[in-house]
Parts: C-alpha cells; sequence; structure tokens
C-alpha cells in the first residue's frame, strides 16, 4: 500500500470527525420559557435532533413576542419563536427587516386569563376600569386582550406584564386585577383552587386562526438561507417527536422541574399536533380586517407584501 494511500486512510477519521463537530450557530430568541409550544426548540437540542442537522442553537427567553420581535429587528438574534401574527404583520408594513418563516400556535386556547380564587369579577363584562394583563406589545396576548376590549366592548385598562411568573406575583399582590398564562403555568394554583379562568384566547376571533408566527430576519433569510432551511427540516422533525414518543415529555419535564404528569397535560389538553404545525397560516383573511381596526396594520397588506412577508422553506 502506498504512503499517499495510509496518509488518506488515516487522516479520515479526522476529517470525518472535524466535520461531525462542526456546527452551524443560530441566536434563537423565544417567548414564554417552558410553554409547549415555544419548547421546540429545546426540546429538539437536547434530543439531538438539531446536532443531526448540523445546528447548534442559542436560544435567548424573553417575555414575550413583542420582545422577540424586537431582538429580530435589531438583529441581536437570526430567529424569533413565538411573535404575535398582527405584531409581525404591523412591523413589516413599517419596514422592518421580518420575514415569517413558519406558522408557531394556531388556535389561541392556550391563553388564558385569571383572577385570584376571591376576586368580585366572575367573566371579562366585570372588568369596567380594571386592569387586564397582557406581556408585551406586538404580542400574541396583546392581540388577544386588543381584541376582548373591541369585541365585547369593555372598558378594562390593557397593561403589559411580562412573564406568567411576574404577572401572577402582580395579581396576587393586587397590583393587576386580570391576569394571563399559559400551560404548563399556572395549572398547579388553578387545582389548588389559588386563581380562577375568566376567559380564553378563543372567547375572540382568533380561534382557528395562526396567532403565533416565528420569524427570521431578512438579512438572515438571504445570506443564511440553506441554514435557515436546514433549521426548518429540524424543527418540523421535532414537532413530530413531541407527539411521536414520551420522551419529549420526559425532556420538557426534566428540563422545567416539574412532575411528568404536568407536561402531560399541558400537551395532551392543551396543544393537540395541529396547533403547532409550522407549515398551515390560517386565517389571514380574518386577522387582515381586525388587525387594520385595531391599528396594527393602516391598510390590508396586498398579496405582494403578504408573498414577501411570508416564506416559508419548503419541506
Amino acid at each position: 500500500m502506498s504512503f499517499a494511500r495510509i496518509a488518506i486512510i488515516l487522516a479520515a477519521p479526522v476529517l470525518l470527525a472535524s466535520q461531525t463537530l462542526a456546527q452551524d450557530k443560530l441566536k434563537v430568541a423565544t417567548g414564554q420559557r417552558g410553554n409547549w409550544d415555544t419548547s421546540v426548540g429545546e426540546i429538539g437540542q437536547r434530543a439531538g435532533i438539531f446536532k443531526k442537522h448540523g445546528l447548534e442553537l442559542e436560544i435567548l427567553y424573553t417575555q414575550g413576542g413583542g420582545e422577540t420581535q424586537q431582538a429580530v429587528i435589531s438583529g441581536a438574534v437570526d430567529i424569533g419563536i413565538g411573535a404575535g401574527t398582527v405584531g409581525a404583520m404591523s412591523v413589516f408594513s413599517k419596514g422592518a427587516p421580518v420575514r415569517v418563516i413558519s406558522a408557531e400556535t394556531t388556535g389561541a386556547g392556550d391563553l388564558y386569563w385569571y383572577v385570584k380564587t376571591d376576586s368580585p369579577i366572575k367573566s371579562l363584562a366585570d372588568t369596567a376600569g380594571k386592569t387586564i394583563a397582557f406581556s408585551t406589545k406586538g404580542s400574541s396576548t396583546d392581540g388577544v386582550v386588543t381584541a376582548f376590549i373591541r369585541e365585547q366592548k369593555l372598558t378594562a385598562k390593557p397593561t403589559g406584564t411580562g412573564s406568567p411568573p411576574a404577572t401572577l406575583t402582580q395579581v396576587m399582590s393586587g397590583q393587576i386585577d386580570v391576569g394571563w398564562a399559559a400551560p404548563p403555568f399556572g395549572l398547579e394554583q388553578l387545582d389548588k383552587k389559588e386563581i380562577r379562568i375568566v376567559a380564553t384566547g378563543n372567547d375572540t376571533n382568533f380561534k382557528g386562526q395562526t396567532v403565533r408566527v416565528n420569524i427570521a430576519h431578512a438579512g438572515v433569510l438571504k445570506d443564511r438561507k440553506p441554514i435557515v432551511e436546514r433549521y426548518m427540516k429540524a424543527y418540523r422533525e421535532t414537532v413530530d417527536f413531541m407527539y411521536a414518543d414520551d420522551k419529549a415529555l420526559e425532556i420538557h419535564s426534566s428540563w422545567l422541574g416539574i412532575p411528568l404528569d404536568l407536561s402531560r397535560r399541558t400537551r395532551d389538553g392543551f396543544f393537540p399536533k395541529s396547533s403547532i404545525d409550522p407549515d398551515r397560516i390560517i386565517g389571514l383573511d380574518l386577522v387582515m380586517p381586525d388587525a387594520v381596526e385595531m391599528k396594527f396594520i393602516a391598510a390590508p397588506l396586498t398579496k405582494a407584501q403578504l408573498d414577501e412577508m411570508i416564506q416559508i422553506p419548503p419541506r
């Protein structure tokens, strides 16, 4: 055997190892740490799915879709998870470098609004002059609260409260009258009858519509498109894994330090697989007039604008 042949054989494992170790990095901002729908990146990374696709995610958690959106616009991150659909439309219409790369959640039944058990508020009709929480401006909770007020002609005062834990503190201390949350957060408090649900996101026209989307910075999508495409392949594979293998529930519960049954209850009770299908953006024809009426956008986006804004990588 020639010296050159031996050298190639000896070098092959080193080359293979270096190729295996080489991972493209993506910075990902994610709203609401621990929600089942926003856990795709964390579960997929811990299960080795993103690594299999040659990706390493640096996941940064925000207090809501509005903060996530701003992180993408500023270029601080490459991808944002769980931005409000109407919020994304709003900033895009104003020229922000935001592109939608997939649906994130369709339907709003996972979002709920609650009060302390001893509160005199029995329904949203009792909130005249009271404060009602949303996470951040431009988030899906911002859109739902705006819809509550518009559709039910409420005089409640929308108030940004950040994350579910921060919101609970404000509700229990009396700073906020009606708080918001999404499972698994708050389920234990509900079971202990410390809080009561007075409304869900499905009590608005957002029911059945895609309320949150995943976004990328336009420059990233242009300059690193093959990497974004690999990201979406891994994302889709992770969604399948989250419903086909209970190992995903174990990862979720271990990561958050919550009982396995709570992770299962969150998934099975609030998030049918269809609700986090990344390839189905539904109800834009209904979202558009609502977005105009709620003053998120000045006029309906044209087909050309929608085609520019929504760029879902193919399967």
